[in-house]
């Protein structure tokens, strides 16, 4: 399933790039992209496993960008 969040605080395309490649490596996640242009971020993952991955995606966030975060509806 992909899932599509909102990103505040995205200041920088190359920490984009960074939280990424970060993200991608995380257990479970199939794919993961952000868009520095659009501040979205789009992970592709089981439904199960979404909890566990948006919370250690936000560390990873936060390890590059301390202010940056990811925004679940």
């Amino acid at each position: 399933m992909r899932k599509i969040y909102r990103m505040e605080n995205l200041d920088c395309a190359n920490c984009a790039a960074k939280m990424e490649i970060a993200i991608q490596a995380l257990e479970g996640v199939q794919s993961a992209t952000i868009s520095f242009m659009t501040q979205k971020l789009t992970i592709e993952a089981e439904e199960a496993d979404f909890p566990k991955i948006l919370k250690a995606a936000q560390k990873c966030v936060r390890k590059v960008e301390p202010d940056c975060e990811i925004i679940v509806k």
